[in-house]
């Protein structure tokens, strides 16, 4: 079978969505699976420089994926994208391919990509990316509402199937008042190369005495994700007494990025609080090695890449009830699921800086955690089998896990 995946966008700008395409369909490959994306070379400030209107193979962790770039028509409204390149090339390839899978709603290419494939009687899937839960509704709500009215709903109602990553997705699909078949399956991370000298590295390079815990933020810098409840978080644990340094890794706009800044200065956390910026491959498996707690007080996550990735690499996470995994770490025993309040987020900080053995425990379990859920390989291989249903046309069941699927 051959499976297309279309994501308005591979930019690192983006965040997590673009690296959840690309290891998916690395992993879906490396089980068998002809799998392939198609996007834009949007990203910001200027454009990917990439090959167009062409298949590249694009670096991935451990080798290289199939990947249409398609040039998108500036200026980019948001995640809407608008590409008329894409539109031509999809009436001309989407024919070739088995099923198409749709990451992301109120943006072009994925609903382009759902409406030549109707034509084309092509089933395809689509992935919500948690932007139908309340909080992501809630944003933007006028423009949504007409979006949902004219075309979302439509294209998520004559889907195969919706992919979430947690049961609590599911359920915000079927609030929406859809009704097409649900496959509820996490998504996966890659554990970093042990390193043993991480802490130690990592303390060098932020010329930290060794003492020093370090609390990690690692995602886009964005209102969503609450980083201002993060610094009046550390900026009351200083007050407190409490030894640390946080370091808040990731871009977001510059205007939002220099108001954090100034926050910084206004709570007195200058030498607390260090802005790298976005970090990837190496620099950030030492992030997430070298740190001892990972914090994200998001309003909204449909899984949390990040979170997973601290976990997969023994951090102990303090996170909220707004990321769809807290049920899983809570029962995981990896980590504090606190209200998104400063004092609860203070409590649950403070046990942890004050407290190794409790880090290590909360870490190992996070741990075993990621290793037995959250791999790569453990997602491919029943999206591959759910992928052969849907295009064998079998009926699926309404609410799909992967012990409810096999292939008779």
């Amino acid at each position: 079978m051959k499976i297309l995946h279309v994501i308005p966008s591979l930019s690192a700008s983006s965040g997590g969505p673009p690296q959840v395409a690309m290891n998916l369909v690395k992993a879906l490959r490396d089980s068998g699976v002809e799998a392939e994306i198609a996007t834009t070379n949007h990203d910001f400030p200027a454009p990917l420089p990439v090959p167009l209107r062409q298949r590249v193979d694009y670096p991935v962790a451990g080798g290289t994926i199939p990947v249409w770039f398609l040039p998108y028509n500036p200026p980019a409204l948001k995640e809407f994208i608008f590409s008329s390149a894409f539109t031509t090339w999809c009436w001309h390839h989407l024919p070739n391919y088995d099923l198409i899978d749709n990451h992301y709603l109120f943006s072009y290419t994925p609903t382009c990509a759902a409406a030549i494939a109707r034509r084309n009687a092509i089933p395809y899937t689509v992935r919500t990316m948690g932007q139908l839960s309340p909080w992501a509704l809630a944003q933007s709500k006028t423009k949504k509402q007409l979006y949902t009215a004219l075309i979302e709903r439509r294209n998520l109602q004559r889907a195969a199937a919706i992919h979430c990553t947690a049961l609590s997705e599911a359920k915000d699909v079927r609030k929406f008042g859809i009704t097409t078949p649900t496959l509820t399956l996490p998504l996966g991370v890659h554990a970093p190369d042990p390193n043993p000298n991480a802490r130690a590295a990592l303390r060098q390079q932020y010329r930290l005495p060794r003492e020093v815990p370090i609390v990690l933020f690692l995602s886009r810098l964005h209102y969503k994700k609450r980083p201002e409840l993060l610094l009046q978080t550390l900026a009351a644990l200083k007050a407190q007494g409490h030894l640390f340094h946080a370091i808040l890794a990731g871009t977001g706009e510059a205007d939002y990025v220099a108001d954090l800044q100034r926050l910084v200065q206004t709570l007195n956390l200058a030498d607390r609080v260090s802005f790298p910026g976005l970090v990837t491959g190496k620099a950030k498996d030492l992030l997430l090695q070298g740190a001892d707690l990972f914090v994200l007080p998001s309003f909204s996550e449909n899984f949390g890449i990040a979170v997973a990735e601290a976990l997969a690499s023994g951090l102990p996470v303090v996170i909220t009830p707004g990321i769809q995994i807290a049920s899983d770490i809570e029962q995981a025993q990896a980590g504090w699921v606190v209200p998104g309040e400063v004092q609860p987020m203070v409590e649950a900080i403070a046990q942890l800086l004050a407290s190794p053995d409790l880090r290590a425990k909360l870490g190992s379990n996070g741990q075993q955690l990621a290793q037995t859920r959250y791999s790569w390989s453990a997602v491919a291989r029943p999206l591959a089998t759910a992928y052969q249903w849907m295009i064998a046309k079998k009926p699926l069941p309404t609410d799909l896990r992967p012990d409810h699927l096999s292939l008779v």
